[in-house]
């Protein structure tokens, strides 16, 4: 059993030391809060559409900004996964770090890129199953769009994920309406594992968001939500043993039959 915390927020585009401070400041609230774990938006450190200046801000895994997060971990006691440009063997991803104090950090990079913005920004990567134990709780992550696609959140729940946490930028839209009222509730339930889908909310220059993030339990039950403005905080647990009833009766990862 953990206790999440989840930073809906609107980022500062092109400005690092802004959104990092931002993260430092919900980071301290959420400790407060009884939360072991802060997640934020995709690229929550860039800021989602600054455009060509992503590019120039994008770091390795163990470049400052991440050893800075690393950090504030450190220093307040709470893990953190926040979106960033990630600059690896010649390319740029669009990718998520979990960091938890001195520990290695592990990365996840977006496989499925939505749209001719960020298939000129990034390159994507092979899917992955990334996993990571968080206090005794198996964690995965996705970004954004990679939830869209089923096969995703059911590779990493046949992996044993318990939560697929998932850093979004989500636009404003029927489509981003449908996606946060619907189809994250619903991709917990045909999992069995809780989906923590964690928006950007207000607009910058390229875009307006949807914000209405979400965090789904395994039942398709509601642990959290945000309303489609203003940042907020939100805190909710993650208990595993909570739900056996729901996995008991809806028993999809043990009856799947997949083609030879």
């Amino acid at each position: 059993m953990i206790t999440l915390a989840a930073l809906q927020m609107k980022s500062k585009s092109g400005d690092t030391a802004a959104n990092l401070a931002r993260i430092e400041q919900a980071a301290k609230e959420a400790v407060g809060k009884g939360a072991s774990l802060l997640i934020t938006p995709e690229l929550a450190l860039t800021g989602y559409g600054a455009g060509d200046v992503i590019g120039e801000l994008a770091e390795p895994a163990d470049g400052p900004l991440v050893r800075q997060l690393q950090a504030i971990s450190s220093e307040l006691g709470i893990a953190i996964i926040a979106g960033f440009a990630e600059k690896a063997d010649g390319s740029v991803f669009n990718s998520a770090v979990y960091v938890d104090g001195s520990a290695v950090p592990v990365v996840y990079r977006k496989s499925n890129l939505y749209g001719d913005y960020e298939r000129t920004l990034f390159s994507a990567s092979a899917p992955g199953t990334v996993l990571f134990d968080h206090r005794g709780v198996k964690c995965g992550m996705l970004i954004c769009y990679d939830v869209e696609f089923p096969e995703n959140v059911r590779r990493l729940a046949l992996a044993g994920a318990d939560a697929v946490l998932v850093p979004t930028a989500l636009p404003a839209g029927y489509s981003g309406t449908f996606i946060a009222d619907h189809m994250i509730q619903t991709r917990a339930f045909e999992n069995q594992v809780f989906v923590a889908y964690i928006n950007h909310c207000g607009a910058d220059e390229r875009f307006t968001f949807a914000g209405s993030s979400r965090v789904a339990a395994p039942d398709g039950s509601l642990l959290a939500s945000a309303a489609s403005q203003g940042e907020v905080l939100m805190v909710s647990t993650l208990d595993p043993a909570a739900f056996k009833v729901s996995r008991s009766e809806n028993t999809y990862l043990t009856d799947i039959r997949l083609p030879a």
